[in-house]
């Protein structure tokens, strides 16, 4: 079956309890705290629902960050004002469904989330992440993402080089 997914904000129609990605946390996350999150504007959940049958993919977590310059790389800082910090977005959870894992659904996450931080109102340098452990670095690598210094688990990935990357 092909996947017919629409991502949009969380809302009380979406099958939260159905989700199961295999991590415990991030599955209470939707099921119990998202909506409040959302509700109290600490951060915005956008779920990628199937169409087809009426379940939640996967979703992610958007909420204003900010970047220590001191944290970036030097050849990158060169081009950049001397603020202390930059203005970021943070993708504080993603999560994929164990039904549609291996189908590309956390890359259109992914994807998403950029198009989002480059559409955003207020300017954001750039998306960041904590990957949860290797396996989720190696995911964001993927996309571009870069760990901050010191920090490998720690990643961003600036606007200006996702808009190139994905136009």
């Amino acid at each position: 079956m092909s996947l017919n997914l629409i991502i949009e904000p969380l809302g009380g129609s979406h099958d939260r309890k159905a989700f199961s990605c295999g991590v415990v946390a991030l599955d209470h996350y939707l099921r119990e705290q998202a909506s409040q999150d959302v509700k109290r504007r600490i951060s915005n959940c956008f779920v990628a629902a199937d169409r087809n049958v009426d379940l939640i993919a996967g979703y992610y977590t958007l909420a204003a960050s900010s970047v220590p310059i001191a944290s970036l790389p030097d050849d990158l800082t060169k081009r950049l004002p001397r603020y202390p910090v930059l203005p970021a977005i943070l993708i504080g959870r993603l999560a994929v469904d164990t039904r549609y894992q291996g189908q590309r659904v956390g890359s259109i996450l992914v994807v998403d989330a950029l198009r989002r931080c480059a559409q955003a109102a207020p300017a954001s340098f750039a998306l960041i992440v904590d990957a949860k452990d290797d396996k989720a670095a190696a995911f964001y690598r993927k996309h571009g993402f870069t760990p901050f210094q010191g920090r490998l688990l720690s990643m961003f990935l600036s606007v200006a080089t996702a808009l190139k990357l994905f136009g």
